[in-house]
């Protein structure tokens, strides 16, 4: 494996390329990546980049969002089947219905949702921004895609406006239960319980903080708390613990795994390097009215 490790690296410098991971990859591929992070941060890294070209360790929708925001540099998503069962939910003949339904709201698209969806939309949002996001969006009827579980989330903190929830969830959040977490709460009593707003309301209920990937990086990296249950993906449990040795972090009940994030390998990334295989390219019409919505998100980072 470190021989691997080391030809990839040879590559990059031989081809000026970076590898980006997200928090979700599999170890191997975390602990070669030049930048690690969510889905946004590693998208703002690729815009900034000298690099000429980037490989995502993602999911398509990631590596779409890169090469947007870097139009003119290559994006390579190493797994062309490592898609986001969630952004595949809703199409765009899903939303242009909803939006003729309600002709005076506005729609906020989940950062986790297609080039196509994202391009219809008036902003989109991350998990961390989206109260900000609608909060601030002129308008009082709101259409959130694809993510019902995160839009009643954003709802619950703006009661004040009216948004219309698409059926979307992301399995692996939606499939954590209640009993699960306060489960892991009466064997655990003091440790902190800090969940994605992706998971069900009635988890949210119970939650001490709730917080994207980033948010909890931060929260346990600052907080004096030495123990936490952690609701979301596995990964980012493996990249707390080894950032926080001194601390203890559980999952709720048993590990969640996200099989589209886990299934570029570290040959992957080799072979992506090697043959630079598979570029992502975006209709530039299409990217062009995505960019605004973008834009409109990363006011409030």
């Amino acid at each position: 494996m470190n021989d691997l490790k080391n030809k990839i690296n040879d590559l990059k410098k031989a081809k000026n390329a970076v590898l980006l991971a997200h928090n979700y990859q599999v170890e191997d591929v975390q602990l070669a990546a030049d930048y690690l992070g969510d889905s946004l941060e590693l998208s703002r890294i690729a815009a900034k980049t000298d690099a000429e070209l980037i490989v995502f360790a993602g999911v398509k929708f990631m590596a779409e969002t890169a090469k947007i925001l870097s139009p003119t540099k290559k994006i390579l998503l190493p797994r062309l089947d490592a898609g986001c069962p969630m952004a595949d939910m809703i199409v765009v003949e899903d939303l242009l219905e909803l939006k003729k339904n309600h002709p005076k709201a506005k729609v906020v698209a989940y950062v986790n949702s297609s080039v196509e969806i994202k391009a219809e939309s008036d902003a989109c949002c991350t998990s961390s921004n989206a109260v900000q996001v609608a909060q601030n969006i002129d308008a009082e009827e709101i259409i959130f895609i694809p993510d019902r579980n995160l839009g009643s989330y954003v709802q619950k903190m703006i009661p004040h406006k009216k948004l219309v929830l698409f059926e979307g969830y992301c399995y692996v959040h939606n499939r954590i239960k209640r009993d699960e977490i306060e489960a892991m709460k009466t064997r655990f009593p003091h440790a902190i319980l800090m969940v994605h707003p992706e998971t069900r309301m009635d988890i949210i209920e119970i939650a001490d903080e709730v917080l994207s990937t980033g948010g909890m990086l931060k929260y346990a990296a600052k907080s004096d708390a030495k123990e936490f249950i952690v609701a979301t993906e596995q990964g980012l449990l493996e990249r707390m613990k080894r950032e926080n040795p001194a601390k203890l972090f559980y999952p709720a009940l048993r590990p969640r795994i996200c099989a589209n994030m886990k299934r570029t390998s570290l040959l992957d990334v080799y072979d992506s390097l090697t043959q630079e295989k598979y570029e992502i390219q975006v209709d530039p019409a299409i990217a062009k009215k995505a960019v605004k919505a973008l834009d409109e998100m990363l006011k409030y980072i």
